[in-house]
C-alpha cells in the first residue's frame, strides 16, 4: 500500500493514519484521531480528537465527526451528514464525558442525515438522505424520515419471492428459502359455507413437536420484534390475523417474507437471526417453539451471532 496522502490545503495533525488513506483540501484532522487504511476524507471534513475510523471508510464533503464517535470498516458517510455528541448542549458548558456513537461495519449514511448522540447504527444498515436518527438502528435495517423509522431491510441479491414460491392456492406444501434450513409451508385448508379451517400436524406439516407457544399482538406498527437467534430452539410462525414481515438471516444470506394468511407457516430452524416488523394494526402472530424458555439459548447481539456462525 502507498503512504497516506494529505492535500497541500489539508491539515492532518495525527500520525495515526493508515496506508493508502487520502485526506483532501480543507479537511482538518486533530492530533488525537485515529484513521485506518484506504480511507477517503473529502474536502471540508473536520475530525475531532476522540474519533476512530476503521479501514476503507469514505467521508464525503462537509461532514464533522466529533469526540466520542467510532466508525468501523467499510462505512460510507454521505455529504453534510451531521453527527452530534451532547444531548443537552450549552455554549461553554462541557459534559464530563461525551456520548459514544458507533457506526458498525458496512453501514451507509445518506446525505444530510442527522445522527443524535449515544446511538449505534448496526452492521450493514442504511440511513436514508435527510433522516433524523433518534435511536439505534438494527443491523441491515433501512431507515428514513424524521424521526427515522424502519422502512425495510437489506436482503441478499438472490432473494426468493416468498409470495410466488408459496402461492395462494395451497398447491405447494413446502418451499425452501435458501437461508439456512428455513422454509415456507402451505398448511391444509378446508372451506365450506360454515367458514374456513386451517390445520397442520406436528412433526409432519410442522417439523417438530412444540414445547411452548406464544402470541404477539397489539404491536405498534413502527416497532420491531425478535432481533435475536437461538442456539437450539426451532420456531414455526403463523400470522393468524393481519400481516407482518419477517427477516431471516443465516449470517451469509438474508431474505424477507410476508406472513399474511393463517394457512401460511414459516419454519425457522436454530441459528437463524430473526426479525419481525411491519405489523398491521390487527396482526396476531402465533409462534410454536421446540424448546421451553431458556435465556441461555438466546443470542441477542448480531456481532456475536456472526462470530458463532463463522466458528
Amino acid at each position: 500500500m502507498t503512504e497516506p496522502f494529505v492535500h497541500p490545503q489539508g491539515i492532518c495533525e495525527t500520525d495515526a493514519v493508515g496506508p493508502g488513506t487520502r485526506i483532501w483540501a480543507f479537511a482538518h484532522v486533530l492530533p488525537g484521531a485515529r484513521i485506518g487504511a484506504e480511507c477517503n476524507i473529502c474536502d471540508g471534513v473536520f475530525v475531532e480528537n476522540d474519533v476512530v475510523l476503521g479501514d476503507r471508510v469514505t467521508v464525503k464533503c462537509g461532514v464533522q465527526i466529533w469526540d466520542g464517535i467510532s466508525i468501523e470498516d467499510d462505512v460510507f458517510i454521505g455529504p453534510n451528514v451531521t453527527f452530534t455528541n451532547d444531548p443537552f448542549p450549552r455554549s461553554k458548558v462541557y459534559p464530563s464525558k461525551f456520548s459514544r456513537t458507533i457506526v458498525r461495519q458496512g453501514a451507509s449514511i445518506g446525505a444530510n442525515a442527522t445522527i443524535l448522540p449515544g446511538i449505534e447504527i448496526g452492521v450493514g444498515a442504511m440511513v436514508g438522505a435527510g433522516a433524523v436518527v433518534t435511536r439505534s438502528v438494527p443491523p441491515n435495517a433501512i431507515v428514513v424520515g424524521n424521526p427515522a423509522r424502519i422502512k425495510g431491510y437489506v436482503t441478499s441479491d438472490d432473494q426468493v419471492d416468498a409470495a410466488h414460491v408459496a402461492g395462494s392456492s395451497g398447491e405447494l406444501q413446502l418451499s425452501p428459502l435458501q437461508v439456512g434450513g428455513a422454509s415456507l409451508h402451505n398448511l391444509k385448508i378446508a372451506k365450506d359455507m360454515r367458514g374456513e379451517l386451517s390445520v397442520g400436524e406436528f412433526e409432519s406439516d410442522i417439523p417438530f413437536a412444540p414445547k411452548r407457544y406464544f402470541l404477539v399482538y397489539n404491536v405498534p406498527s413502527r416497532e420491531v420484534r425478535g432481533e435475536h437467534a437461538h442456539k437450539e430452539c426451532e420456531q414455526f410462525l403463523i400470522c393468524v390475523r393481519g400481516s407482518c414481515g419477517v427477516l431471516l438471516d443465516d449470517g451469509e444470506k438474508r431474505i424477507e417474507v410476508t406472513l399474511d394468511r393463517p394457512d401460511l407457516g414459516l419454519y425457522m430452524p436454530a441459528m437463524i437471526w430473526g426479525t419481525q416488523y411491519h405489523y398491521s394494526p390487527d396482526a396476531v402472530l402465533l409462534v410454536f417453539a421446540s424448546h421451553g424458555y431458556d435465556p441461555n439459548d438466546y443470542i441477542r447481539s448480531y456481532n456475536e451471532f456472526i462470530a458463532a456462525v463463522r466458528e
